[in-house]
């Protein structure tokens, strides 16, 4: 871990990281600061590429609990190529609010009740800060993750931070911009390499069934053996029927759910890879786009629901998330897997998923990888309803 605490009498603090990290036997690490230091970091010039995994830092952690700091107008993480955590108190001020506001994941105290995911402060909540409050074994969780996949997670962070100004579109654009990127570089490749291969599996019948009921269209992913896992025939499958929903104005209403154990595992890890260039991945992310018929649906009709249950990963909850109703079994566990693989997610979750639960906690479940239960999903805003599957 780098650790840049001390008297700024030694010299600039980007002087002491870059000193620090040369000395440093680890490739990537961990910066520590206070507030006034980052302040001073970021306010210098606007930009302090020393925090960057490419100069070997992969994370900088800053602790706003001092309370020994007032100016953040010269504050400019915007553009800062790391992922930027701020450590709050329990009962956050609006100074430690308006500071953290800038940083990518806001981690509290754990409040009165026990740790774990309690909710923000009044105070932090008021700002638009959804804070998330963690013992130290999901900070370090969320550490160890992040050193795994710094390219992808600084990605993640500098994606986020824009997407609030976008409209659905541009910010699906701007999504899969990045996750191609991502599909050719170092740590994708990495995980790609580790991957066995496996015979193409026999899909039996459609991958979505398409059923009409008076004005109600009901859509089932049916690969209940694979747990729904997102393919091409899945994606080709939600696209001719949310496109059928469009063309007939009579149809009011679509129902999304899925056979077996799961609603969706998430994309098929099989097919990651198997496009012949990321710019065509690219393009047909864009062309073929289940998440941006959703949301067109929304805007000219009634409602998209959808039904979850056990797995929801990924694409398993990034569409859902542009539904306008969410009912949740209570047995569905929700995440954001993909920076294992060295990506972000892809199927529209940085649009969708942060419109719902705000870029704090959308960064938090991107970044962690962490699985949360239903009970958590329906208090943060990510589902609308928990009831039992018929």
């Amino acid at each position: 871990m780098l650790d840049i605490r001390g008297e700024r009498t030694v010299g600039p603090v980007t002087d002491r990281i870059r000193t620090v990290a040369d000395d440093s036997p680890a490739p990537m690490g961990r910066v520590d600061m206070r507030a006034d230091d980052l302040i001073h970091v970021t306010g210098r010039d606007g930009s302090a590429e020393e925090l960057s995994p490419i100069n070997g830092v992969a994370l900088v952690v800053v602790d706003l609990r001092s309370g020994d700091w007032l100016d953040v107008s010269a504050i400019a993480i915007e553009s800062l190529p790391c992922v930027v955590v701020a450590r709050t108190s329990a009962t956050t001020s609006e100074a430690e609010a308006a500071l953290a506001a800038y940083c990518d994941v806001v981690l509290g105290d754990p409040v009165s009740g026990g740790p774990g995911f309690t909710g923000a402060s009044a105070a932090s909540a008021a700002d638009g800060i959804r804070a998330v409050f963690a013992d130290e074994a999901q900070v370090d969780e969320l550490f160890a993750t992040i050193l795994a996949n710094p390219l992808a997670a600084a990605s993640l962070a500098l994606l986020l931070r824009s997407q609030s100004g976008r409209t659905i579109e541009e910010g699906l654009v701007a999504e899969s911009t990045t996750y191609s990127l991502l599909q050719s570089g170092p740590e994708f490749a990495r995980w790609l390499s580790s991957r066995p291969t496996r015979a193409p599996r026999v899909q039996q019948g459609p991958s979505v069934r398409i059923e009409r009921d008076d004005d109600v269209l009901r859509l089932t992913i049916s690969r209940p053996q694979v747990h729904n896992a997102f393919d091409r025939s899945v994606r080709d499958g939600l696209t001719e029927g949310l496109e059928l929903a469009l063309a007939d104005p009579s149809i009011r209403r679509v129902v999304l759910s899925g056979d077996g154990p799961s609603f969706s595992s998430g994309g098929d890890l099989d097919e990651f890879g198997s496009f012949a260039d990321p710019v065509s991945s690219h393009l047909t992310r864009l062309t073929r786009s289940p998440a941006r018929l959703v949301a067109r649906f929304n805007a000219l009709r009634t409602r998209v629901e959808v039904h979850l249950h056990g797995a929801c990963m990924g694409a398993g909850i990034e569409l859902p998330a542009f539904a306008t109703h969410i009912v949740a079994d209570p047995d569905s566990r929700l995440a954001l897997p993909e920076l294992r693989y060295g990506l972000i997610p892809g199927a529209g979750g940085t649009v969708s998923v942060t419109r719902r639960i705000g870029r704090h906690r959308s960064a938090y479940l991107g970044l962690s990888g962490r699985t949360i239960d239903a009970a958590t999903a329906l208090r943060w805003g990510l589902v609308d309803r928990i009831e039992p599957r018929p």
